[in-house]
């Protein structure tokens, strides 16, 4: 059986210029995030960052990627709209995509939603309790009743997005306000997940509930190859004559 082909996307900014981020994640969040996929059996793991050649999304790069996982935070417009529409066209055909914490207002997102995505926030080291609302969905495989993070953002409803095909988690936090943690949509032949923890100053991508739903998220997103939709104008199959002429 074909490993899934994972590409870990990171915008690998915040690390390279705030000491405290760097100090959790001294060789990127990307890393950290394709460190915890690579224990997983069956996966096979790159990454890529804004900083490269076409922002390592190549035409090559994104053909051989079944799954992509994206974060990005304070430069979500230095992604450039070309390779936006090159990851669009690739989730209509079938890429999985699963998009992390702040990237809910990255242009990709944005696109496939159609709204604006926006939220409320608040940075105060709160505690989080994550709740699984689905527990027989994929993604909640192996995740108990809920999981808690010691201190991350608030993201508090309203979260302007669509209303999901599936909620899988739903997050509680100290100052009262709850959000959506967690949900599914398709968008062509592609399957999405949002998934909101990731707050770039604390260690959330080394949380092991953390890195168990990526990995699934990852797993229930792979799309297996599929036939190409034919569109366009299309001769009948079958002679007939309009009335009246």
């Amino acid at each position: 059986m074909n490993p899934i082909r994972v590409t870990v996307w990171g915008e690998y900014r915040h690390e390279k210029k705030n000491p405290k981020v760097a100090e959790v994640y001294p060789e990127g969040m990307h890393t950290t995030i394709a460190a915890g996929l690579q224990k997983i059996a069956g996966l096979s793991v790159r990454t890529a960052t804004l900083d490269e050649p076409e922002h390592g999304l190549t035409s090559a790069v994104l053909a051989e990627t079944d799954v992509l996982t994206w974060w990005g935070h304070v430069a979500h417009g230095e992604v450039k709209d070309e390779i936006v529409d090159r990851v669009k066209a690739r989730v209509w055909d079938g890429m999985g995509l699963i998009v992390l914490h702040s990237g809910h207002f990255s242009k990709i997102f944005k696109t496939l939603m159609g709204t604006s995505c926006n939220l409320k926030w608040r940075e105060a080291d709160e505690r989080e309790r994550i709740w699984v609302v689905e527990p027989g969905h994929p993604i909640a495989a192996g995740i108990d009743d809920y999981f808690e993070l010691d201190r991350e953002e608030m993201y508090g409803e309203r979260f302007d997005i669509p209303q999901p095909e599936s909620t899988v988690f739903i997050s509680w936090f100290q100052g009262g306000e709850v959000f959506r943690s967690g949900c599914c949509y398709t968008r062509g032949k592609g399957r999405i997940f949002y998934f909101r923890p990731g707050h770039e100053t604390y260690p959330t991508y080394h949380h092991p509930m953390v890195q168990r739903v990526i990995a699934n998220a990852v797993q229930w997103a792979a799309q297996p190859p599929s036939p190409a939709v034919k569109f366009g104008n299309f001769k009948p199959l079958e002679q007939f004559t309009v009335k009246g002429k």
